[in-house]
């Protein structure tokens, strides 16, 4: 598994890494496996939240006895971000997930509290050891400047943001804007929201094809197109082990200018949008 400088001060993190949305409402058995499968393979990057049900209660399972290996990341719910509010909703993720500590801690959205205050409580999380870093989610530029200039330089370790084939709509301005501040975007939903490209499209047959001259899946093409800039941090989901090993092995997969033309061509980007599309 390749791994990449996740933020200006953050660690080197593996390029594909867990998502874990809804990953509570399937089998408990399977989910936990596929986690730990996972890791075994370099997928130690996990992404949860608070919103994620019982996700949190998942991974802590999944993580029993190996926590160290892991970068592990949660998100407090704008409703919770106040102050006080972000500080409990730390405290109660990290209760759940049996941790001690995050390595960054994120705002889901873009809520009614100032950003000042979140700020606050992040550095005072931070002075306290309960996490390492902390970053947003769902932020468009304009968001960015100003939690940027609310936080000063170098404090956004990422921002997490829809992005997938059919939904490109974060490089025509986030993903510069982050470049340029070394902050990490994660990339969630990196195979669309139940919305992956049919072998029988005209542009799924450039993806499977190109999928077949690597001798690779589909999704995994997708996932070294997602990262192929040095700033993103693809996290697919996964509910069997048999699927986290097939995420893993794009940690290994490089595509040819030739293969990113061809998919660029059979999956535009199209215009700039007015909002950053967001799930």
């Amino acid at each position: 598994m390749k791994h990449k400088k996740f933020g200006s001060n953050g660690p080197d993190v593996s390029v594909i890494g867990q998502g874990t949305w809804y990953i509570d409402q399937g089998h408990r058995k399977s989910a936990v496996a596929a986690l730990q499968r996972g890791i075994d393979l370099g997928m130690t990057h996990i992404d949860t939240a608070e919103m994620y049900g019982d996700a949190e209660l998942v991974i802590a399972e999944a993580l029993a006895g190996r926590r160290d290996e892991v970068f592990l990341v949660s998100k407090v719910l704008p409703s919770n971000a106040s102050r006080r509010g972000t500080i409990t909703a730390c405290e109660r993720s990290l209760k759940r997930l049996k941790t001690d500590r995050l390595d960054c801690y994120l705002l889901h959205w873009r809520g009614s509290y100032p950003l000042g205050e979140t700020v606050a409580a992040f550095e005072e999380l931070v002075g306290a050891g309960k996490i390492r870093s902390w970053g947003v989610s769902n932020f468009d530029v304009d968001d960015l400047d100003e939690m940027l200039a609310a936080a000063g330089k170098g404090k956004i370790a990422c921002n997490q943001v829809l992005y997938h084939l059919r939904e490109r709509a974060i490089e025509h301005a986030v993903i510069p804007w982050c470049a340029k501040h070394d902050v990490a975007v994660v990339a969630y939903s990196p195979f669309g929201h139940d919305d992956f490209p049919s072998p029988r499209s005209k542009p799924g047959e450039v993806l499977q094809g190109i999928a077949n001259a690597h001798g690779a899946s589909a999704r995994q093409v997708t996932l070294a197109f997602l990262a192929r800039e040095a700033c993103v941090f693809p996290i697919p989901k996964a509910s069997t082990p048999e699927h986290a090993a097939d995420n893993a092995a794009a940690g290994q997969l490089m595509l040819s200018a030739s293969d990113i033309a061809e998919l660029d061509k059979a999956f535009p980007r199209g215009p700039k949008p007015r909002g950053l599309p967001m799930l």
